[in-house]
């Protein structure tokens, strides 16, 4: 098969994402995919000539001999001249785009439902009651970023938000709803609101708001890719106010 292109000849194949530009990579590509016996058939197609070339570009059905599989894919070949034979000098072989678009939009491995949502808070809570920053940190994705609602630093790797969760477990915490909107995307889901610790340590409780945005990772796991956890603004400002009339007591208007 490789000896039908040319010596420059670049293959861009449909099952692979390595550009073939000599001969070794597209005997290569041949060798895996010859073993399914394919046979292709032009089912639409334009073709275009010029002076010492020619091109041929549409749609092509495989019908894999191994299997009886049948398969769709968009072609494009330019023919050239070499030692006074035509052969290919490009060959680009790809994926129907529509049924590749509508396979993501619609499998149901791909979106979330609302209670694999909440799951998904379980599986982060659960990890805070075995007490390990590392099992947390688990629950994140490799680039995710999080905003702790007690640190001032944002936590962009492992190592940060390990560090922050190994004294934050310190004080044994699980989180409650109190309240709460999830919103659901083709590959990814949203879910904010405010959510209650209750710290096994001394039994006090801390009320924070949050959001979780969830996409899959490289393993095809659904991860926390952002994570941002915030004080309740108006206990804060209230407590704010409260310092700021005794420093006035205390100090006048001078301070």
């Amino acid at each position: 098969v490789a000896a039908r292109y040319t010596q420059d000849a670049i293959l861009l194949p449909t099952i692979s994402d390595i550009p073939r530009s000599d001969k070794d990579s597209i005997t290569s590509y041949f060798v895996d995919f010859l073993k399914n016996r394919p046979q292709g058939m032009i089912t639409s197609g334009v073709t275009l000539s010029g002076p010492g070339w020619a091109k041929d570009a549409g749609v092509y059905e495989f019908t894999m001999g191994a299997t009886g599989q049948k398969v769709l894919a968009r072609y494009s070949f330019i023919y050239g001249l070499e030692d006074g034979e035509w052969k290919i000098s490009h060959h680009h072989s790809s994926m129907m785009p529509e049924a590749m678009l509508a396979s993501k939009s619609t499998s149901s491995s791909d979106k979330l439902s609302e209670e694999k949502v909440l799951g998904l808070f379980d599986e982060w809570n659960n990890a805070l009651a075995t007490e390990d920053p590392k099992e947390v940190a688990a629950c994140y994705a490799k680039d995710a970023i999080f905003l702790p609602a007690t640190s001032d630093t944002p936590r962009n790797t492992n190592d940060l938000i390990v560090d922050y969760y190994t004294d934050f477990l310190e004080n044994k915490p699980q989180a409650v709803f109190k309240d709460g909107k999830i919103t659901i995307g083709n590959d990814w889901a949203e879910n904010a609101g405010v959510y209650e610790f209750t710290m096994g340590t001394d039994g006090s409780k801390a009320t924070y708001r949050y959001s979780f945005v969830y996409v899959k990772d490289d393993d095809d796991q659904w991860k926390i890719a952002h994570h941002h956890s915030s004080l309740m603004p108006e206990g804060t400002l209230k407590a704010g106010e409260q310092f700021k009339a005794i420093e006035k007591v205390l100090f006048g208007d001078k301070k």
